[in-house]
């Protein structure tokens, strides 16, 4: 999905792509179960890289990455990313009261999966494909439901937030908490959408985006 974003912006600006382990080329490779396992995985791969300016972006999950992922290479370089965008993820210190999910049972977990309508219904009726996916969904679940936002300095660069406005899982008081994390400017966007509204993206998300990348940089 993401690789067809290249084409909103001009040949200077490259989209590249962060492949975790456990999908893609690398389904044969064990997903990590804590995030900021992965967080230190990934800051090693990019020890190369950082002398390019460069934003980050991340979703749902990847939103949470990205922060602990410039925070961590903050820490090691004492400078960041230009920006931190972030979409479809409340605060990391937005109180986090339900309970567990990636340990439930199979038929309850797939019925959890169903509940937030990011799968497709002919993957979710298929038990050979879903018995092909479901340690990688156990993982992601489990690394993001044990992930404990640990307080530290606020980053230095801007946070650009982007939610939709019919995620019931992601408030917008919750997408405007991530103020806390940021000593540099703030702006939070809605947009029409459930938790997967970047998946279909609407002109006016695609312009937004495209607007505050190019602002960025």
């Amino acid at each position: 999905m993401y690789r067809s974003w290249q084409r909103w912006f001009p040949e200077q600006i490259d989209v590249c792509l962060v492949h975790l382990p456990g999908r893609g080329k690398r389904l044969s490779e064990p997903a990590f179960t804590r995030l900021l396992l992965l967080v230190n995985a990934i800051a090693d791969r990019m020890e190369c890289e950082t002398h390019i300016p460069y934003a980050l972006y991340g979703h749902s999950m990847g939103a949470l990455i990205s922060f602990e992922l410039g925070r961590e290479l903050f820490r090691r370089h004492h400078t960041g990313p230009e920006h931190l965008f972030v979409s479809g993820r409340r605060a990391p210190s937005w109180p986090h009261n339900e309970p567990s999910t990636f340990n439930l049972p199979h038929d309850e977990f797939i019925e959890k999966i169903r509940e937030l309508k990011g799968t497709p219904r002919d993957i979710l009726d298929n038990p050979e494909l879903m018995e092909l996916f479901m340690g990688l969904l156990r993982a992601d679940f489990q690394a993001v439901e044990t992930y404990e936002y640990p307080a530290g300095e606020r980053v230095s660069c801007p946070i650009t937030v982007y939610g939709g406005l019919q995620d019931e899982n992601v408030p917008v008081e919750s997408c405007r908490a991530w103020q806390e994390q940021t000593s540099a400017n703030f702006k939070v966007r809605m947009f029409t959408g459930d938790h997967f509204f970047i998946r279909n993206p609407t002109p006016e998300f695609i312009s937004a985006f495209r607007s505050d990348v190019l602002g960025a940089v």
